[in-house]
């Protein structure tokens, strides 16, 4: 077995895909190691590449999949070879993907569905708070009962697999498109929502799927392009290649998909852009290398949409189900065939993919379906899926489809009072002068901004729909509401108990033109409410940071001449917000994509029903032009693998940057008030693992996550939080490791390694508990290809922010000399 070659060089990691020959019916030529050195160019990076990871590793059912491994080869070996290319092989059908039955077997299928906020193709669903949202809560309770709700209403439409959650990508960069379906640039606060969601999805019965694997932090060039005709083959360029050095990538972006593994996610989604030069759905070292060998991944990798680009280099590289299994710029292109289907009975029979590897993708798919219990008593499909399936509507169908499930079947149960629950626990306070929140039964109110009110264009895709409060993102990520509250229905309501009047004015160009005095009734309203919104979708990133529809000249319009402005956002993730510091501006909420109790949520929060308890999952600057690491949106050059991303910045995202280069920021990750106060007492560590821990870990055999000597609990933290107000309140106590002066340059200044959510009465004290892994105090050192605690001082910081840590103790795993760093 050709395993992964160690290569002692920093930059060095992640091959592209080589493979010995290609079968004669469409596979592209193989690529040489010529994109290093893109033609008439001279931007090389630190990275390269290392020698490529072949076989990819049969599964073993390692970590409690041992039964259920079996019954899959039990089922394998029944299977003609026909039959096997089918198990691996999307076929056009009435879900999003669709695996088809084999009735002589009593196999029903697989259905696979969208999405990580609502199953999106459906009716009669419920739509969740996006993930964005959900980091925003902090809270490891509320991030399983929503995947766990989200898994149960999958169920009930016949999903077996839930495409969700989302991980990749990470939150790189301020403008991509898709950083409101993630949760968090943070990874350590990413990998514990994955964790945590997938337990929910897989506790209900659904096979989760984390994705995007990996690197997939911008949509601009996700895909290659082709000449105007589209004639297949004819590319003009590949589609941009993330290029990302070795530690980066361990210690970033593939850190809260070890979380995902580790939790036994069912299966991946790889991405579908090029990385480090090869599709990320080919990448051997990538899929094989890291996924299956380094983090044992037990279940099997699948392709996004179209990002399937070869047959055999893709089976070598990893890949195990081909979705949804056409050909064409998004593999939707149904009758041109695929690189999968009769081609792979072709490769088996001219011998140049091995039986055993075609046996071994689908032992990967059916292992976790009856590690689930999925061939049992599972929900059939609901019919009216089919009728709203437009990848694939039923013109295109070739299979026939046993659709037993009852139609438009409800399934939304309670889960309308767990979203609002949820929602107000994600809502952020960024400011709160003079107390302007909670309300106290204002006398008037009047409500700006086309953010407030019902949406006028219909509940689905509310892209360029001018009015109407926004509560997701487009794209596959989306969902289909069945209703909506929004702010100014809610806020209508809770004004009536109050016999409050309101005043509303919706349309954005007349506010940010008009003298507001001239709207009002002759008294000023006690408070004015604006609401402003920013989208975001797949397949685009965002051109701005600011606000859409003339958000800014509508809170500079209201504010000039309201003195208590309350701004509200409903955002897909990080606003620049140039009116913060109006003095008129009193109080600011993010309230993100909160889902479809979005104003009751919100009305929640604004009369101290539910104390605000939100933190921000990222950093917000002074300025568009603080962040780093920006979207790659032109090049000078038109060669063919010219579409090139460097992540130079390498650690140094949010955050992490903004501390290295000790630049102001307007609201730090981590922040967000209360309407209550609290104090920290001192730092308690309890050492659980002895006096004897090494530097190094103990090498034991790889489990579901990796090495399970990194998922060790080495010390127990744990601090007093006392609630120093008069009101009963909800806080989140943050735990921060500084790494010793002996670990290598470019280590972040502090990293986030521990939160815990604590809801406290007036002048109770209560308890905040961390537990820190090997892992959370390790680095990936590019030399040993381990994970490794240097020798020295760490410094724990205790706080209720990334840059407020009133609470610092020390602690030497390590003993031993320690180096400066250079």
């Amino acid at each position: 077995m050709r395993n992964s070659l160690v290569l002692a060089l920093s930059g060095l990691v992640l091959a592209p895909a080589v493979s010995a020959q290609a079968y004669d019916s469409g596979d592209r030529d193989r690529e040489d190691f010529s994109w290093v050195q893109p033609k008439n160019t001279t931007i090389l990076g630190p990275y390269g590449h290392v020698p490529p990871v072949y076989p990819s590793p049969n599964a073993t059912g390692v970590g409690g999949w041992e039964d259920a491994l079996q019954k899959a080869r039990d089922f394998v070996a029944q299977l003609t070879l026909e039959e096997k290319a089918d198990m691996v092989t999307g076929q056009p059908g009435p879900c999003v993907g669709n695996i088809v039955a084999i009735p002589r077997l009593g196999f029903n299928g697989i259905c696979l569905h969208d999405g990580p906020l609502a199953i999106r193709v459906a009716d009669y669903a419920s739509v969740f708070m996006a993930g964005v949202s959900a980091a925003s809560t902090w809270d490891r309770e509320i991030l399983y009962q929503r995947g766990l709700a989200m898994g149960r209403e999958f169920k009930a439409k016949g999903a077996h697999v839930a495409l969700s959650p989302v991980c990749g990508p990470l939150g790189r960069s301020a403008y991509s498109g898709r950083n409101w379906e993630g949760f968090s640039p943070d990874p350590y606060l990413t990998g514990v929502a994955m964790e945590e969601t997938i337990l929910g999805h897989q506790d209900a019965g659904v096979q989760a799927t984390p994705k995007h694997f990996i690197g997939n932090e911008q949509e601009i060039m996700r895909n290659p392009t082709w000449k105007t005709n589209g004639t297949v083959g004819e590319k003009v360029q590949e589609a941009i290649s993330s290029n990302i050095d070795d530690r980066t990538m361990h210690e970033l972006y593939l850190w809260p998909f070890a979380n995902a593994i580790h939790a036994r996610a069912a299966s991946v989604m790889c991405s579908y852009q090029r990385l480090n030069g090869t599709y990320a759905c080919e990448n051997s070292k990538a899929v094989n290398g890291l996924l299956k060998e380094e983090l044992g991944f037990q279940g099997y990798v699948m392709s996004d949409w179209g990002s399937t680009h070869s047959g055999v280099s893709s089976i070598e590289g990893g890949l195990d189900m081909n979705m949804p299994g056409g050909l064409g710029g998004y593999g939707m292109n149904w009758k041109a065939g695929s690189f999968f289907g009769g081609n792979i009975t072709r490769a088996v029979n001219n011998g140049t993919v091995p039986v055993e590897r075609v046996d071994d993708m689908i032992i990967r798919i059916m292992t976790p379906y009856y590690w689930l219990g999925q061939d049992k008593d599972f929900p059939g499909i609901d019919p009216s899926t089919g009728d709203l399936n437009t990848f694939s509507p039923r013109s295109t169908w070739v299979r026939e489809f046993n659709m037993t499930g009852e139609r438009s079947v409800d399934v939304r149960g309670d889960h309308g009072a767990l979203i609002r629950k949820h929602g107000a626990a994600a809502t952020i306070l960024l400011k709160n002068e003079n107390k302007t929140l909670p309300l106290k039964a204002p006398k008037s109110i009047a409500v700006f901004g086309n953010d407030a009110g019902q949406i006028t264009e219909g509940f689905y895709n509310q892209d360029e729909y001018e009015f109407g409060t926004l509560v997701a993102g487009g794209g596959s990520g989306t969902g289909r509401l069945t209703y909506l509250v929004d702010p100014l229905t809610a806020i209508n309501a809770r004004a009536a108990q109050d016999g409050s009047l309101v005043q509303q004015w919706l349309n954005n160009t007349l506010i940010a033109k008009t003298d507001v005095r001239t709207l009002w009734l002759p008294t000023p309203p006690d408070v004015c409410l604006v609401f402003l919104k920013t989208w975001a979708e797949e397949a685009a990133d965002r051109a701005s940071l600011h606000v859409d529809y003339d958000g800014d000249d509508v809170v500079d319009s209201v504010a000039r001449y309201c003195s208590n402005t309350v701004v509200v956002t409903h955002s897909s993730g990080i606003n620049v917000m140039p009116w913060a510091n109006h003095p008129n501006v009193t109080a600011i909420i993010a309230a993100h994509f909160p889902g479809q109790e979005s104003g009751n949520s919100l009305v929640d929060v604004l009369y101290g029903d539910v104390d605000p308890s939100g933190r921000l999952p990222y950093t917000i600057a002074h300025n568009a032009s603080d962040y780093n690491a920006p979207i790659v949106t032109d090049i000078q050059t038109d060669g063919f693998y010219d579409w090139q991303s460097w992540f130079d910045e390498k650690l140094e995202i949010d955050y992490r940057y903004f501390d290295a280069n000790n630049i102001s920021v307007l609201y730090e990750f981590g922040f967000g008030l209360s309407y209550s106060t609290f104090e920290l007492g001192e730092i308690n560590v309890e050492n659980v693992a002895g006096s004897n821990i090494t530097s190094r870990p103990e090498h034991l055999p790889v489990q579901p996550g990796g090495n399970p000597a990194l998922w060790e609990t080495l010390y127990n933290v744990s601090i007093p939080v006392t609630n120093t107000g008069d009101v009963d309140g909800t806080t989140v106590a943050q735990l921060y490791i500084t790494l010793p002066d002996s670990a290598p340059e470019g280590t972040p200044v502090r990293q986030l390694r521990g939160f815990d959510k604590l809801s406290l009465a007036a002048g109770q004290t209560g308890v905040a508990n961390f537990e820190l892994m090997r892992r959370d105090l390790s680095y990936w050192d590019v030399n040993a290809q381990d994970w490794v605690i240097p020798k020295g001082e760490f410094v724990l910081s205790v706080g209720f922010s990334s840059r407020d840590l009133p609470v610092t103790t020390t602690l030497t795993p390590v003993k031993g000399c320690t180096k400066r760093k250079l």
